[in-house]
């Protein structure tokens, strides 16, 4: 989870702190953080030559865990085997996020038939909240303990949690092991994931960011196929032991090869730090991933369901969360490496608006339209893949201490984690109320993101005012 020009005007200020002001600040190493860690004068932690030690040069601002001066490699071998392992990571715990729709359109066709949309909807919303909202205590965890133990407990669940949704038959059975298991496995993985990164990359970060967050969108695309080819020939147990077994590989390198760099965070607690909140910026940016989550997981649990309600058939509506999943590869990686250069809230908002404009301009007309629902599902996984990719690279922006990103970030989803629970079983009430129409749902889509859109450009405006150019 800094803009382009948030991060010139910080080496700007940096660039004019004499030597004199100037000082290494002193390291502890701890847990997987990297001892070679540069700061200080020019990455050196060592004063020059015949110039004296003086005081630390103090934050910028008095919020929480906010300023610090510190250099990042911006790439080299070891920087980029941890996208690679983060990338690994996400294909595992963010491609099951991703084909929560295929699951949502078999239980509701078997195993639980006889609950209502609303009902199996809970399942995936609770795992979804518990996706984002551990990150409540896992973001500071990871800062002050790093990512070892963390993705290791997460790699755990997942497997675990896999292998028990394949012996399940009632809505309890997938509470417990798809929901709770698999929720607080991905929150495990993802966190220290996209945090690992932010420890190597600061004016590339959104396209690393964007570049790992693409293994969520290959395992939407990759899953849903699997799964819509094995259920018949293997049966639901098998397949998804299978899918298990994938998981184990993945997570494997993903233990590998995440680590952290820098020193570890000294005191505090695990809990969310609300004074942040008296940032105005931070609070309607998270207010603007509130709304936009709300409704991000409405299309990708009831498309494949939506489509086979307008008579599309089977084979075709599996495959359409595949087809989206398709456009969020490059909807993570493209806006990311353009976030780099425009800045990072501009692409956000760019984005957020295509989202808005897709739902109600396309999705709440086209029916069972197969072109249309293509037509639909690239240009909303284009839109919606940075959604999850450039959140975390935004509160990076608010907050350039990559120490303290983990207390951000995880105080941002203490809110956004209670959209994450609710979205999924209102589009289902929806659902349920319209007698099985789906305009309504599509709605409630739309209005999410247009309250997202409002707030992420609101925070936009007080920052760099109305001027169309800023970079930000």
């Amino acid at each position: 989870m800094s803009s382009g020009g948030l991060g010139r005007e910080a080496r700007h200020e940096t660039s004019n702190i004499s030597r004199e002001n100037t000082k290494p600040v002193p390291l502890a190493v701890d847990g997987d953080s990297d001892p070679n860690i540069e700061t200080g004068y020019n990455g050196s932690t060592t004063p020059p030559e015949g110039e004296p030690p003086s005081a630390p040069t103090k934050p910028h601002s008095n919020t929480p865990d906010c300023r610090s001066e510190v250099t990042y490699p911006e790439g080299g071998l070891r920087a980029w085997l941890v996208v690679l392992g983060s990338f690994s990571g996400m294909l595992a715990s963010f491609g099951l996020m991703n084909i929560v729709g295929t699951f949502q359109a078999y239980l509701t066709t078997h195993q639980l038939a006889n609950e209502s949309p609303s009902t199996v909807g809970w399942i995936f919303s609770i795992y979804v909240f518990l996706a984002f909202g551990c990150g409540l205590q896992i973001g500071p965890i990871f800062d002050r303990k790093g990512s070892r133990w963390l993705v290791f407990a997460g790699s755990v669940c997942l497997v675990v949690g896999m292998i028990g949704v394949s012996e399940s038959t009632k809505f309890w059975h997938f509470i417990l092991t798809f929901s709770i298991l698999g929720g607080v496995g991905t929150s495990l993985i993802f966190t220290p994931a996209v945090g690992a990164i932010a420890h190597f990359f600061s004016r590339r970060r959104g396209a690393a960011t964007g570049l790992a967050a693409t293994g969520g969108s290959f395992g939407g695309i990759i899953f849903p196929l699997a799964l819509e080819a094995l259920f018949p020939k293997v049966g639901f147990a098998w397949s998804v032991r299978l899918l298990a077994l994938i998981f184990l590989v993945l997570l494997i390198i993903a233990n590998l090869l995440i680590r952290t760099r820098l020193p570890p965070k000294v005191g505090g607690n695990v809990w969310p730090d609300f004074r942040i909140f008296g940032d105005v910026t931070f609070a309607l940016t998270t207010a603007g991933v509130f709304f936009i989550e709300w409704g991000l997981f409405v299309p990708l649990s009831f498309i494949s369901s939506y489509a086979l309600a307008n008579g599309v058939n089977t084979t075709f509506s599996y495959q359409l969360l595949a087809i989206l999943n398709a456009g969020s590869v490059f909807g993570r990686a493209v806006p990311g490496y353009v976030a780099d250069r425009l800045g990072r809230f501009n692409t956000m908002i760019a984005t957020v608006a295509l989202c808005l404009i897709s739902s109600l301009g396309i999705w709440l007309n086209v029916g069972g339209n197969v072109a249309g629902l293509c037509v639909f599902a690239v240009l909303f996984g284009f839109a919606s893949g940075s959604n999850i990719s450039l959140t975390p690279v935004c509160v990076g922006q608010l907050c350039e201490s990559s120490a303290g990103f983990g207390r951000w970030y995880g105080t941002m989803y203490t809110i956004v984690s209670i959209g994450c629970l609710t979205g999924i079983p209102i589009a289902g009430e929806i659902l349920a109320r319209n007698e099985g129409d789906y305009w309504g749902l599509i709605v409630f889509t739309g209005l999410s993101y247009a309250a997202g859109l409002i707030c992420f450009t609101t925070a936009r405006i007080l920052k760099v005012g109305w001027k169309l150019t800023a970079v930000y």
